[in-house]
């Protein structure tokens, strides 16, 4: 049974990825042997839109679970809403159109006829390995709940229901009538099952506290609950240099007997040089590199998302395609000696769907690096929803730990209001009681560890990454080998070119903001400012920030900088997690309620001002 949210119909795409995860990890040849089954109500089924999302994911190679049975419990009422209210189709269930997956009809009325469409359900999907459904037609006898008067909306409806005989005295009378069984008969299980009931509520009130067995238990067995304290402790991510240097010669080599196109082999070469030559690493790289070095000691990793294979900004490139034929090469399965599974799929166009299934799967396999990636980091906004009842929340609700990783693009370059913010603001909103990391690297070494650190801790807690845009790119983005091979993920990277006695401006920034002040500060010249990335926006380095005002004590101007409007990115967050911050500057765009101009023009001359107020202060 997994843990479901009030949100209707949420939970099924979690279901799906628990169950994928189960046939992944443990039936890999006999997936069958892992079944969902979902229950929906009729007006759910009917007016969710994930239900759509999860019934097109139900052939997909990423997403297929080699059939659901979903059980539609038809009582005809939606909350107080007349199901001619509820929807257009003629059946609840006919989004299983979608799929031309078989229905069945039933009466709920008729016990044998119910379990003979089970039965059927059964065979179909343990056969053919597709989604079949039961509508199952009944009824709801007190309405919404036992304290609810349903003849305020369906009076016509309710009378009748009222003088209906229930499905146990319609079977009871049926066996008596056949000579099956004979009225005592009926009484004395009547009786016996009474008696169970009351001995049960009975032990119960024995109990001083409800014990609750934890959803797989076996399964998460080795990794234990973490506080702030634990999660603030560094973790070894080291990788040895020889080892990093033979995955790197399998992600700069493509098969010599096999065409490809040009930017392809040009693209390829590169990582080879910036490697063996230059020692200047990128984005890329540091994703790829952290996803082989797993590989090879023994975790599974699994990324899915819109476009997610070359990446969207044409950075990653996890699988490459033959010019002629378009047979896909995914170099990461080559790496020596590789016990884990990588898998990366495109996804279908959808977020909420998704990000259930993703959460599902890291939910049921959680030694699998699971990550998933949206196409621009406000697409999230489309799977609220699991972020609210699941991934801030689901530790704290149900005591439920989860690793997945969501990697959102986030940036102001001028790309407008509905491509510049990953909304940062909210997921910070979100951020307590030690549920979540969220981060934003502006290292390529930093990703490497970051990543790493997500499966080599002992326990799990899902990591929202800010990633970038144009730095993928830009020159000053790079790591040497060394800093992956021996480095360590850096909640806060100081100002290691500022000289603390010099240095009157003290700026906090977070992301590719950086290197926006730095090109001013060089343009300047001015060595009286020390830029100091936060890295780790939750659980916040609180002492490692109170280290850094101690050692620029000559600072009279510290400043927060954020080129996100005043009303969104960090800044409230650090006010509420930093006592100090409520002395800082602020410089940042004024508050607006769109993240960003969608003119690229004034989008300019807002992110310039923000700069310059940096630099000079009124």
């Amino acid at each position: 049974m997994a843990p479901n949210p009030s949100h209707l119909e949420t939970v099924g795409s979690v279901v799906e990825g628990i169950v994928r995860a189960k046939q992944d990890t443990s039936y890999p040849d006999t997936p069958k042997k892992v079944l969902p089954i979902v229950v929906h109500g009729d007006a759910a089924i009917s007016g969710q839109g994930i239900v759509y999302e999860i019934v097109q994911m139900a052939q997909l190679d990423g997403y297929k679970t080699n059939g659901t049975i979903h059980i539609v419990v038809n009582n005809q009422v939606g909350f107080t809403t007349n199901y001619l209210d509820g929807r257009s189709s003629t059946y609840c269930t006919d989004v299983a159109k979608v799929t031309l997956s078989p229905v069945v009809h039933v009466n709920a009325d008729d016990a044998e006829e119910v379990v003979r469409a089970a039965r059927f359900a059964l065979d179909y999907r343990m056969k053919f390995g597709e989604d079949v459904f039961i509508d199952m037609l009944g009824y709801r006898k007190y309405g919404h709940n036992e304290g609810d008067e349903p003849r305020f909306t369906q009076p016509k409806l309710y009378e009748a229901i009222g003088k209906h005989k229930n499905v146990r005295d319609l079977y009871a009378d049926k066996l008596v009538e056949e000579k099956i069984i004979d009225k005592d008969f009926v009484k004395k299980i009547e009786k016996e099952f009474k008696a169970s009931l009351e001995e049960s509520l009975e032990d119960s009130r024995k109990q001083d506290t409800t014990t609750i067995t934890p959803i797989m238990q076996d399964k998460w067995a080795e990794y234990k609950q973490a506080d702030r304290k634990t999660m603030m402790k560094p973790i070894d991510t080291t990788y040895p240099l020889d080892k990093l240097e033979k995955i790197a010669e399998v992600l700069g080599k493509l098969p010599e007997d096999k065409e490809f196109i040009r930017k392809i082999t040009r693209l390829v070469k590169n990582r080879k040089d910036r490697f063996f030559k230059d020692n200047k690493l990128d984005w890329a790289l540091a994703e790829l590199l952290a996803y082989g070095t797993l590989l090879e000691e023994g975790y599974n990793v699994r990324i899915s998302g819109q476009d997610v294979e070359r990446g969207t900004f044409s950075h990653r490139h996890a699988v490459i395609k033959t010019a002629s034929q378009e047979e896909e090469i995914v170099q990461l399965k080559n790496v020596p000696n590789a016990e884990g599974k990588f898998n990366i799929f495109n996804s279908l166009l959808s977020e909420y769907g998704v990000v259930g299934f993703d959460y599902g799967y890291a939910l049921g396999s959680p030694e699998t690096l699971t990550i998933w990636e949206a196409q621009f980091g406000d697409f999230s906004n489309g799977a609220q929803i699991m972020i609210d009842q699941y991934i801030s929340a689901a530790e704290d609700k149900w005591g439920i730990q989860n690793g997945l990783v969501m990697l959102l693009p986030h940036g102001y370059e001028g790309q407008g209001a509905e491509h510049s913010s990953a909304r940062m603001e909210r997921y910070l909103q979100l951020c307590a009681d030690d549920n979540m990391f969220v981060a934003d690297c502006t290292t390529p070494a930093n990703m490497f560890h970051l990543l790493r650190r997500q499966v080599k801790a002992k326990y799990r807690k899902p990591l929202i990454v800010f990633t970038p845009k144009s730095l993928l790119r830009h020159p000053l983005v790079v790591s040497t080998k060394e800093d992956f091979a021996n480095g360590s993920f850096q909640m806060l990277i100081d100002d290691a070119k500022a000289k603390a006695s010099k240095v009157k401006t003290l700026v906090f920034v977070t992301g590719k903001f950086y290197y926006d002040l730095l090109e001013k500060r060089e343009e300047l010249k001015r060595d009286d400012v020390a830029l100091v990335r936060i890295e780790q926006l939750f659980p916040l380095p609180e002492d490692e920030i109170r280290k850094v005002l101690k050692k620029y004590k000559n600072a009279t101007d510290v400043v927060w900088a954020q080129e996100e409007p005043k009303n969104m990115g960090a800044y409230m967050h650090i006010l509420l997690h930093l006592k100090e911050a409520s002395g800082f500057r602020v410089c940042s765009q004024d508050l607006h309620a769109s993240p960003a101009a969608g003119s690229s023009v004034r989008a300019k001359g807002r992110h310039e001002a923000v700069i310059n107020s940096v630099f000079n202060k009124k």
